[in-house]
C-alpha cells in the first residue's frame, strides 16, 4: 500500500505539473469551456487510477496474451499486385508534383500529403485496418518484382541475401525517423516541394539498397522507417494479414507479438518525442530559451539559420531523451517488486505499453491538422500542381475552419489522451499478469507505471495548451 501511495502522489505531483503551464498560458479559442483547463488533467488522471483499480479487480488473468486471430477469407495474389502497383504510381505522381508543381507549398499536392495524409492520416487507418502502409509501399513493390524478375532469370544461380545483423535491430529506422522528425519541425525548408521529392527519391533508393542485401522483408520490418512506424501501430488492429490471409484478432493482442530487436525501445520513444517537440516548439516555454541558445551557437560561427537549426535540433533530441527518461523512471520503480529482473529486461518486457501512447499523443496533437488540412485533398487532387488545373471539378473547394468548434477539438484531444493511455495501462497488466504470475505482484508491479501514464497524460495536455496558448 505505501508503494502504491507514492505511485499515487507521484502522479499527482506529474498532473499539477502538467496542469499548471496549460492554466497560465490559456488556449486560443477555447477561453469558453464549460470547466477551467487545470481541471481536464485531474479528471484525466481521476479517470486513468479508476481504470487501474477496474483492471486490478476485473482483469485477473490474461486475456490478450497468446490470442488466436481467426482466418477470415484469402487475399489473391493479384491483389497485392495491384495494391503494390497503386503505392508505385501514387509515389511517381507526387514526386512529380514536387518537382513540376508550384513551389508554394500550400498549392502543391506532395507537403501536404506528406506531413498530413501519409504521416498522420495513415495512422489511425492502420490502428482500424492493419498494416495498410505495407500493402501499398512502392519500395516494398519495386523490390518485390525486382526480386521476382531476377529469380525468374538468373534461377539458383543468383545468391540470397545476407542475414540482417542482430546488433543493426531497428537502429537504421530509429535514424530514418529522427531525420523525419528533423526535416518536419527543424529545418527552416522542410516543405519545400521541390527538396520534398528529391529527399523522397533519395529515402527509395536507400530501402531499395537495404533491400537488395537483406531481403524484402527483413528490411521492411526493420530497416524501413515508415514500414516500422506504421507496422506498430498496425499490430493495435483487430485485423492482420498472415499467409495471405485476412485474420481477425482481439484489438490491442497484436501488441504482444512485437519483437522488441535492439533500437525498437528508442524508437517508439523517438515517435512521442517527436510529437511532443512539435507542441512544445509552439508555446512559451521553449520559446525563452530559443534565443540564448541561438545566440550560443551564433557564437560559435553559426549564421542566424543555422543556428536557429541547431537550437531547434537539440530541442528535438532532449524531448526524446525526456520521454525515454519518464519510461525508464517507472520501469526503475518496478524494480522494487521484480528485484531479480534486469532493467533491460524489464523495459523490453513492457516497451509495447508505449504504442498506445504514441497513438495518444499523434491523434491528440495532429487531429486539428487532419480535420482542417485534410480538406485541402478536396482542391489539391483536382491541381497537384497548383497550376489552375480542375481535373475533377473541386479544385474550388476551400477548408472549413467552421467543421468543429475550438471547444469540441479540445474534448476529442483530451478524449484521444486518456483513451491511449487507457489502452497502454491494459497491455501493460496484462503483460504483468503473465511475468509475475501471481495477481497481486502484477498489480503492484504496475503501481510506477501508472505515474508513468498519469505524468504522460498530464505532460499531453500541457503540451496540446502550449501548442495553442
Amino acid at each position: 500500500m505505501r508503494r502504491l501511495l507514492t505511485a499515487l502522489a507521484i502522479a499527482a505531483l506529474a498532473c499539477l505539473v502538467g496542469a499548471t503551464p496549460a492554466f497560465a498560458h490559456g488556449l486560443v479559442g477555447r477561453t469558453d469551456l464549460p470547466i477551467p483547463q487545470w481541471l481536464f488533467a485531474w479528471a484525466a488522471a481521476i479517470v486513468l487510477v479508476v481504470s487501474f483499480l477496474a483492471l486490478a479487480v476485473l482483469w485477473p488473468t490474461p486475456r490478450l496474451e497468446g490470442a488466436r486471430p481467426r482466418r477470415l477469407f484469402a487475399i489473391p495474389c493479384a491483389v497485392e499486385v495491384v495494391c503494390g502497383a497503386v503505392g508505385v504510381a501514387l509515389f511517381a505522381l507526387l514526386v512529380y508534383a514536387g518537382f513540376a508543381g508550384s513551389e508554394t507549398p500550400t498549392d502543391n499536392a506532395l507537403p501536404t500529403f506528406v506531413y498530413v495524409l501519409f504521416w498522420v492520416g495513415l495512422v489511425p487507418l492502420s490502428v482500424l485496418l492493419g498494416d495498410v502502409f505495407r500493402a501499398f509501399s512502392p519500395w516494398r513493390a519495386i523490390g518485390r518484382a525486382a526480386g521476382w524478375t531476377v529469380r525468374r532469370v538468373g534461377g539458383e544461380a543468383i545468391p540470397p541475401p545476407l542475414e540482417y545483423p542482430e546488433r543493426l535491430g531497428r537502429w537504421p529506422a530509429l535514424v530514418g525517423l529522427v531525420a523525419f522528425g528533423w526535416l518536419e519541425l527543424v529545418s527552416t525548408n522542410g516543405d519545400d516541394p521541390s527538396r520534398l521529392a528529391v529527399l523522397a527519391i533519395v529515402y527509395a533508393v536507400v530501402q531499395l539498397f537495404g533491400m537488395s542485401l537483406y531481403g524484402v522483408e527483413a528490411w521492411a520490418r526493420r530497416g524501413d522507417s515508415f514500414g516500422v512506424y506504421f507496422g506498430m501501430f498496425a499490430h493495435m488492429a483487430p485485423l492482420t494479414v498472415r499467409d495471405r490471409a485476412l485474420h481477425l484478432r482481439p484489438p490491442l493482442s497484436g501488441l504482444t507479438e512485437l519483437t522488441w530487436l535492439s533500437g525498437t525501445i528508442v524508437f517508439v520513444c523517438a515517435i512521442i518525442g517527436i510529437t511532443a517537440f512539435d507542441g512544445a516548439a509552439e508555446g512559451a516555454a521553449w520559446a525563452s530559451l530559443v534565443s540564448p541558445l541561438q545566440d550560443a551557437f551564433g557564437a560559435l560561427g553559426l549564421d542566424a539559420r543555422h543556428a536557429l537549426e541547431a537550437t531547434q535540433t537539440v530541442g528535438l533530441l532532449l524531448s526524446i531523451t525526456l520521454v525515454a527518461a519518464i519510461y525508464r523512471l517507472g520501469i526503475e520503480g518496478m524494480r522494487s517488486v521484480a528485484h531479480e529482473r534486469t532493467p533491460a529486461d524489464l523495459a523490453r518486457t513492457f516497451a509495447h505499453s508505449l504504442v498506445p501512447i504514441a497513438l495518444a499523443y499523434i491523434l491528440a496533437h495532429y487531429f486539428s491538422l487532419l480535420l482542417y488540412q485534410g480538406q485541402a485533398t478536396g482542391y489539391l487532387i483536382s491541381d497537384p500542381l497548383g497550376d489552375g488545373s480542375d481535373l475533377f471539378g473541386t479544385a474550388a473547394s476551400g477548408i472549413d475552419y467552421n467543421a468543429l468548434s475550438a471547444t469540441a477539438i479540445w474534448y476529442v484531444q483530451v478524449a484521444c489522451l486518456v483513451l491511449g493511455h487507457v489502452m497502454a495501462l491494459v497491455v501493460a497488466h496484462e503483460r504483468a499478469l503473465v511475468t509475475f504470475k501471481e495477481p497481486k505482484t502484477a498489480v503492484r508491479s504496475q503501481y510506477w507505471m501508472l505515474a508513468v501514464m498519469v505524468g504522460f497524460t498530464s505532460l499531453g495536455l500541457w503540451l496540446l495548451s502550449e501548442a495553442n496558448g
